[in-house]
């Protein structure tokens, strides 16, 4: 009896799992042996960070969300996130959960009334706890969860969901780099640039963890009178939330992951609208207009201010809140970029851009507003000031704001269950995601694979909260963020490559001069097809074909009293013409064209041109500028039938008056001079 083959056990690459995990375990060992003194100094460089390369954040923010409108508006929004006929993996609702809840669920469960509240105790510009201050604070969490932040997540996936699905690249963070690194990417330097994003990948989400539990107790103490300050109470929550992650990594992305998401969703929703309904709804329907109102009028202004002229006190909010911000989104970028390119196969450009920019941009300021502007309202005219005291606990903020809205533990239960939904999907989409950095973009491996990451983060977030060393590894995360941001611009630059060789190389269409080729002497078209022609074969080409058959056009003209004439400038360039009076002369030329050898994929075309093959073909050209075509493979006969056929253009155009503005225009050809 023959023994079944047996399968790979593990899709592993070694040279990125192996230093990962070696930088990943030194993190963990410094931050646990000494978290005051390694969040002290790791601290002090995020400040450094922060005060040297501010403008630096501000600008490359900025141009994210530029070209990402500019690729979406322009030709290129219509190129498919993979191959031409392929369809949408997800339906436009699931994916948008998806996308929701692994970019910003939590965040804006932990933030939606804890920024607008801190802002208003504290804003940059205006007098604190005032109506100035309250329009201005919902201006920058407007600002802080808006286009800038899902721009950033926008070009990391737009970037590796184009490479990975139209060029056929793994799907990791290398591939992005493809157009500058070519085949390096699959060297040293590859192995390194997915070796650094899975160890950001790992140090964000296990922080982001470790912070989610800090609230999920807060609560738990607040709505039930737990005891929860014992690490026992905050492992065992770390433990469920990784269990419950890795039964849904398990299940895979679309049951898992997929289903989740919308129950995510759904419960956002609900929550939403049960505050705004219980709230002052009058008041956020008009707060929702004046907000949206201020942001937008406000973009532009704010997408490029640095506080260059400002007060010390005001730089340091700018550095403490939107610098820190545009450095979080950016340390987050590889793991909700790579996700969000994953379930983004068979969509186009453009509707990618605005599914991430539009969709989930507007969710976050509906929920700011319903969040923030209810919590500022309530402080103000029911609490007495109670949730601005308890401003600077954001981990126990929502459920004191919960305390002045009819049934107090219901929400503040519903509350809980959101964020440790949230938390699940968190961590099961990020086991995918760092399965897939970890595996080459492996389109399929093994489940222990994705249970081993989803493990890994719950020991990682373990070890930081037993050791303290939260506060260190996140800091850490931030100053990631600095060669991240290069990297995504290097990204930018890489994917326009890209798509102007898709461009070319998919809007090929076929050659003018094939239209009226009845598919005779085949044979003779095919070997001239295939044969790479030197520079002497397009010149004999045009001595021996291309001039007797314009010769023999100009002869029969000249029998009905045409005046034409063939002039041959040199052994490259001939042309038959016949002047005119009253327009343009007719010229059909044809040269010699050097171009580019044939592409076959779209890598290829991207290769620059001095490092291309070249080949050369016989081209046309025209009088009036319009752009010629390769006539390389007719004969005689089909080139006398080209020449009639642009002729008889040219005398039907004369009788046109429409085209009397171009007819007397100087010529402007595009043969070589």
């Amino acid at each position: 009896m023959q023994t079944p083959q047996r399968t790979h056990h593990t899709t592993f690459k070694a040279p990125v799992v192996v230093p990962s995990l070696i930088v990943v375990g030194l993190l963990l060992l410094v931050c646990s042996l000494w978290p005051a003194a390694s969040g002290a100094r790791f601290m002090a460089a995020q400040a450094w960070v922060i005060a040297r390369f501010d403008w630096f954040f501000v600008l490359s923010v900025a141009i994210f969300v530029i070209f990402l409108l500019v690729v979406a508006l322009s030709r290129f929004g219509s190129i498919k996130l993979g191959p031409d006929d392929v369809a949408p993996e997800f339906s436009f609702v699931s994916w948008t959960a998806m996308l929701f809840a692994a970019g910003m669920g939590i965040g804006l469960m932990y933030f939606g009334v804890g920024e607008p509240i801190q802002h208003f105790v504290s804003p940059p510009n205006a007098v604190a706890a005032t109506p100035e201050a309250a329009r201005e604070a919902m201006l920058m969490t407007f600002f802080h969860w808006g286009f800038s932040a899902w721009a950033v997540y926008g070009v990391m996936g737009l970037v590796l969901a184009y490479f990975g699905f139209r060029y056929n690249l793994p799907l990791t963070f290398r591939s992005g780099l493809y157009p500058i690194l070519r085949e390096r990417v699959n060297g040293v330097l590859g192995h390194a640039v997915d070796a650094f994003a899975l160890v950001g990948t790992i140090s964000g989400i296990a922080t982001t963890l470790g912070f989610g539990v800090m609230q999920m107790s807060a609560g738990m103490h607040l709505v039930a009178g737990w005891q929860v300050d014992g690490l026992g109470f905050k492992l065992g929550l770390v433990a469920v939330v990784v269990a419950l992650a890795g039964l849904s990594a398990a299940t895979g992305l679309d049951k898992g992951v997929r289903r989740l998401s919308e129950m995510n969703l759904m419960l956002a929703i609900a929550l939403m609208l049960f505050v705004a309904i219980a709230g002052p709804t009058a008041f956020l329907l008009r707060a929702f207009g004046d907000n949206l109102g201020n942001y937008l009028s406000s973009l532009i202004e704010l997408s490029f201010h640095t506080y260059a002229y400002k007060a010390p006190n005001e730089k340091d909010w700018f550095a403490n809140w939107t610098i820190l911000y545009w450095a979080w989104w950016v340390s987050w970028s590889p793991f909700v970029g790579m996700f969000i390119a994953r379930i983004s196969r068979g969509r186009t450009i453009r509707q990618f851009v605005i599914g991430v920019l539009l969709v989930p941009t507007a969710f976050n300021l509906i929920w700011m507003t319903v969040f923030g502007n209810s919590a500022i309202w309530l402080d103000t005219h029911s609490a007495a000031g109670a949730l601005t005291q308890t401003a600077a606990n954001v981990d126990a903020l929502l459920f004191r704001f919960f305390e002045y809205l009819p049934m107090t533990s219901i929400l503040s239960v519903a509350a809980i269950i959101l964020v440790g939904v949230f938390f699940v999907t968190s961590a099961d989409s990020g086991a995918f995601v760092i399965d897939s950095i970890a595996s080459g973009g492996a389109p399929e491996s093994p489940v222990w694979q994705r249970l081993f990451w989803a493990t890994l983060l719950g020991v990682t977030a373990v070890v930081l909260i037993v050791a303290g060393g939260l506060k260190a590894l996140q800091a850490v995360t931030l100053i990631a963020a600095l060669p991240v941001t290069v990297v995504m611009l290097a990204l930018c630059y890489g994917l326009w490559r890209g798509l102007m060789a898709d461009d070319a190389h998919y809007s090929q269409s076929m050659a003018p001069a094939t239209q009226f080729w009845t598919g005779q002497h085949w044979r003779l078209r095919l070997s001239r097809m295939l044969k790479d022609h030197t520079e002497e074969d397009a010149k004999q080409f045009i001595r021996q074909v291309v001039t007797p058959a314009l010769q023999t056009v100009t002869n029969e003209l000249r029998t009905s009293d045409v005046v034409a004439r063939v002039v041959k400038d040199s052994d490259e360039v001939v042309q038959l013409s016949i002047p005119s009076a009253s327009q343009r002369d007719f010229v059909y030329g044809v040269h010699v064209l050097k171009k580019t050898a044939p592409s076959f994929l779209p890598r290829d075309a991207a290769e620059p041109a001095s490092e291309q093959p070249h080949t050369y073909d016989i081209s046309t050209f025209f009088a009036d500028g319009r752009e010629g075509y390769v006539i390389s493979y007719l004969r005689p006969e089909e080139i006398i039938a080209d020449v009639l056929r642009q002729y008889e253009r040219y005398v039907l155009l004369a009788s046109d008056h429409r085209t009397d503005l171009l007819k007397g225009a100087p010529e402007h050809t595009n043969a070589p001079r």
